[in-house]
């Protein structure tokens, strides 16, 4: 069994045996951990949730249990088990194996680490070092790690709630297997809230609560997956429950509202999150759907994004998508962008509201985009072609024996449209940008 999981670099302590409840502490200690610390499950078999990864037979499951592990990264959002895997493997395998936060450790700590992986290849025995919210690693410290994971003298195990394709550096990236971890389903969650009030040991099993119906089934879709936040939520009102004074403490709807006070919306405004949520707006405003629309503006706006960067969106959308079907789309985009300047918060909601639904029921165009698109794209990849004689200004005697303006065709005098008379390059005299919906 692993015998070294070290929390803090100058503070080594052993890891237990599996099956235990974490790293060696007093009853004291464990006592005064968070009940999600303390209800952290200690087997494979205590798992809850990704049975993707870890059902019988699944391939992680295989690789802990076979001591076969290989550099990997833990991608999946907070409370879902990505720390308690890292112990887990910890526990399964003859590895050495050492813990860093990448909040407060750096290249020098990576140094200290490859010394001690030295010593221990030296012995004969490998070490797997995890790394604690890897996305918090710079591309220098994660260089730094590069040439020991490629070597095999380290075997990486990195937990990040953040897409691994933006925040890990390729050559990382490519020397490890992610591993998609998913918010466990309610019903898992229901069952990690049974068994801590009925724990004695690790629980909340001696406080003998008695729990209103539907009070847990409440705090598992608060959670939204999060197991930890639905641990934390439970603590908190059960410790109002006692304070109360009731005999037996009860854990009423009324407690729990108290102790859930605001509901934390997952979002992100600058992680994956953000960049998923304004692609699902866009994307249901073109499909012309007003309630999924306003749906995705809603989740944006009550999770604190600043309204001024979704108004900026629908103004760009007025133009790619709406376009010439509906010329006034972006004039109406840019009023919303005033309207909400003057008014701000919280009735400007109403400004982005009724842009989102005008903008879905408005009709489509992106034949303007398109005609553009193509537009640039001649423009990077061909020559700079000469502007026509024909078109070219003659304010001076020798560029009018030059031929400057020779040719010109003035079209209000020929009653509209000159169709003859080619205004493009001579070797792009044939292209087609603009193309009628």
């Amino acid at each position: 069994m692993s015998d070294s999981l070290f929390p803090d670099m100058k503070q080594p302590r052993e890891e237990g045996r599996a099956g235990g409840s974490g790293p060696r502490a007093s009853a004291a200690e464990k006592g005064a951990a968070p009940l999600a610390d303390r209800m952290r499950p200690g087997s494979l078999e205590e798992m809850l949730g990704q049975e993707h990864l870890l059902g019988q037979g699944k391939v992680l499951r295989r690789l802990i249990e076979e001591d076969q592990v290989s550099s990997m990264i833990l991608w999946g959002p907070p409370g879902v088990g990505k720390t308690t895997l890292a112990r887990l493997v910890a526990r399964h395998s003859k590895a050495y194996f050492v813990s860093l936060s990448a909040v407060l450790s750096g290249v020098k700590d990576i140094k200290q680490v490859v010394e001690q992986a030295r010593r221990m290849t030296a012995a004969g025995r490998r070490t797997v070092l995890f790394i604690d919210e890897l996305h918090r690693f710079n591309k220098a410290q994660q260089d730094a790690l590069l040439p020991h994971v490629e070597s095999g003298a380290l075997t990486l195990i990195g937990a990040t709630t953040e897409n691994p394709s933006f925040e890990v550096i390729a050559p990382l990236l490519s020397r490890s297997r992610v591993f998609v971890l998913r918010p466990l389903e309610e019903e898992d969650i229901l069952k990690l809230l049974h068994r801590a009030l009925q724990d004695e040991e690790r629980g909340l099993g001696k406080w003998a609560m008695e729990v209103e119906e539907d009070v847990l089934s409440r705090i598992a879709s608060f959670a939204e997956g999060d197991a930890r936040q639905a641990l934390n939520s439970l603590e908190v009102a059960c410790r109002l429950a006692r304070s109360s004074g009731q005999s037996p403490p009860r854990l009423t709807a009324k407690l729990l509202a108290e102790a859930l006070q605001n509901r934390h919306l997952r979002y992100d405004k600058s992680g994956e999150e953000h960049y998923n949520i304004i692609s699902a707006l866009h994307k249901s405003m073109r499909n012309s759907d007003p309630d999924a629309s306003l749906y995705w503006l809603g989740r944006m706006l009550e999770a604190g994004e600043d309204p001024r960067y979704i108004l900026r969106r629908m103004i760009r959308f007025a133009a790619e998508d709406v376009g010439l079907a509906d010329p006034d789309a972006v004039g109406r985009a840019v009023d919303a962008l005033r309207a909400y300047d003057f008014v701000g918060l919280p009735e400007g909601k109403l400004f982005l509201a009724q842009t989102a639904v005008y903008l879905a029921k408005a009709p489509k165009s992106n034949a303007v985009y398109k005609a553009y698109g193509a537009v640039e794209k001649d423009v990077r990849e061909t020559r700079s072609e000469p502007v026509p004689l024909h078109l070219r200004n003659a304010p001076t005697r020798l560029m009018k024996d030059l031929g400057y303006g020779q040719g010109y065709r003035y079209a209000h005098d020929e009653g509209g449209r000159v169709e003859e008379m080619n205004c493009l390059p001579e070797k792009l005299k044939d292209r087609r940008y603009w193309e009628e919906d």
